[in-house]
């Protein structure tokens, strides 16, 4: 029974998430402000977090932050609630390194679908996941989930690992947007294709010169090239 943890300070809302998640077979934990949200995340390892932006204490985004700075909880999956439909407030949410986004009023139901999704699709990669990967300076290991470039070890996000790993399983491929959102992300219902594109540029920003091998075919998509 996955533990899940609610990071919201709206406790209509809380509680909502709370009954819902109980009804759908998960272990809810809530914490009401950021700072309390944030011990949570490093005490209990959630297989996922739900996060408000806005929070007392610390706002999501800085906790986000800090989550994918820290090496033994940088993976948790991250679904970003936002009371604001701004684009720039949805991309600076992914590129703090959360995995989805839903904008307040959310339907419930739709939650639950990008939960079940994140944490299936999060699954069947360990399983279906080659162990090894090498191509000259960039080298993947999917069981110990490592990224190394020039022998250097890479912090990166699950989503961005997961990116990688693909279109490293793949040399040569040209894969549209929808198609990794899908085959990364595992996303079945809306949303905004915009999201690989911002973990695109952040995934060559953090492998430097080995990004030069994720090439983008404009109005198509993206390879990698060995």
């Amino acid at each position: 029974m996955p533990e899940i943890l609610i990071i919201e300070d709206d406790r209509d809302i809380s509680e909502s998430l709370e009954y819902n998640l109980k009804k759908e077979g998960y272990r809810p934990v809530k914490a009401h402000d950021g700072i309390n949200g944030l011990r949570l995340i490093k005490d209990k390892h959630p297989a996922l977090v739900i996060l408000d932006l806005m929070l007392p204490g610390m706002d999501g985004l800085e906790i986000c932050r800090q989550v994918r700075k820290t090496p033994e909880i940088s993976s948790t999956p991250i679904i970003m609630l936002t009371a604001k439909g701004e684009e720039t407030d949805k991309v600076v949410g992914l590129e703090v390194g959360a995995d989805d986004y839903l904008t307040k009023p959310f339907s419930l139901k739709e939650l639950m679908a990008r939960i079940k999704t994140i944490l299936r699709r999060s699954g069947q990669k360990v399983e279906a996941a080659k162990p090894r990967l090498k191509y000259k300076e960039l080298e993947i290991d999917a069981d110990r989930h490592e990224i190394k470039v020039s022998g250097k070890p890479i912090e990166l996000t699950a989503k961005e690992f997961g990116l990688l790993q693909y279109l490293m399983e793949n040399p040569g491929r040209v894969f549209s947007r929808e198609t990794l959102l899908d085959k990364v992300w595992g996303i079945d219902v809306a949303i905004e294709t915009r999201t690989v594109d911002v973990h695109m540029r952040r995934l060559r920003e953090k492998l430097g010169k080995a990004g030069k091998r994720l090439i983008t075919l404009r109005g198509v998509g993206y390879k990698f090239k060995e």
